[in-house]
């Protein structure tokens, strides 16, 4: 079906001008690729978003094993882990580094003032002192966000879409690992409302508060869960998804395995896009090019995946209209 953009793309970064230098040959001599994602390695997800930026390097013409080595490791949401293959990945002196989450990046970025970094599917990078600003990042730093604030209003608006009676939303996430949403729901509540909708926030940090936190809006009548795009949230999906489907929960999240594996839909970027864009700056990195006169990239896909059978075990009608929108409809 066919693609609809809600949130729009940051100023200019749609626009951004390849050099003639993109197209010149490879150097000769192998350059080093430090790749660090706050996933795990056998995770759906971790798979989609490799595969895209495996297949994007070698589109841009490097072959592993050729003329670039690769290295990567998956910390998920480990700190422990995050602080150690920082220091791995540094040692090796790459020539760039890709850093995938918040907990990632805020672990890098003070490590290394020399390395250039690419980070990936980070909410916030001026807000949290990645990047001086978004058109000029300026320093060893640039990349391509994730979530913009405008998002938690269509998650709102989308849920409403699927259940007419709505009247409160939660939106769950780690203030350790997505300390931003904290700001995100303010924001939104300072907007003049359309709708009689109440939104929540609700702190979580274990499994356990994940469970609390969606027993409590099972037993609100007229409520909803929005699962936060936030490292801690995907690495925890599987019980997120059982607490919701025990509970008979409405769960919408950006991430697209989510309604895969059984939320009521996903809203948000295509991460395996991201990624595979991503391997365009590391090319041109690579090819000499600093990293602080890159501009920061906005997503520029979205994609709306609704899962009718999910719906169908919450009792929930929805129209012909609304599913006509998605761009994936799990029956």
């Amino acid at each position: 079906m066919r693609r609809r953009e809600f949130i729009k793309v940051i100023a200019g970064s749609a626009a951004t001008a390849w050099p003639l230098s993109v197209s010149a040959q490879q150097p000769d001599r192998m350059r080093r690729v430090g790749v660090l994602l706050g996933t795990t390695e056998k995770d759906t997800e971790t798979n989609a978003r490799l595969k895209a930026f495996r297949l994007s390097m070698r589109d841009l013409g490097w072959i592993s094993g050729r003329n670039v080595q690769i290295e990567y490791r998956f910390a998920g949401s480990d700190t422990n882990a995050i602080e150690k293959y920082v220091t791995e990945l540094i040692g090796l002196a790459p020539d760039v580094i890709v850093a995938n989450s918040t907990p990632v990046v805020a672990a890098i970025k003070p490590a290394t003032t020399t390395i250039p970094i690419v980070f990936v599917i980070v909410n916030n990078p001026v807000g949290q002192g990645f990047v001086s600003n978004l058109t000029r990042p300026g320093a060893n730093v640039t990349g391509f966000s994730f979530i913009e604030p405008e998002l938690v209003g269509k998650w709102i608006n989308l849920l409403q879409g699927a259940k007419p009676d709505l009247s409160r939303v939660t939106l769950m996430f780690n203030p350790n690992s997505a300390p931003y949403y904290d700001g995100y729901v303010s924001a939104f509540k300072a907007l003049p409302q359309q709708a009689p909708v109440e939104l929540k926030k609700a702190h979580v940090r274990s499994i356990a508060e994940i469970d609390t936190v969606v027993a409590q809006v099972a037993g609100e009548p007229g409520s909803a869960l929005i699962a936060a795009g936030d490292p801690f949230i995907l690495n925890t999906r599987g019980a997120i998804l059982e607490a919701a489907a025990r509970n008979k929960v409405p769960l919408i999240s950006p991430y697209r395995f989510f309604a895969i594996e059984g939320s009521l839909m996903s809203y948000g970027p295509d991460t395996a896009d991201i990624f595979r864009r991503s391997a365009s700056y590391v090319d041109r990195i690579l090819k000499g090019e600093s990293p602080g006169n890159l501009p920061i990239q906005a997503p520029d896909k979205y994609e709306l995946v609704i899962n009718l059978k999910t719906a169908k075990a919450l009792r929930l009608s929805v129209s012909e209209s609304f599913v006509e929108l998605a761009d994936e409809v799990i029956e």
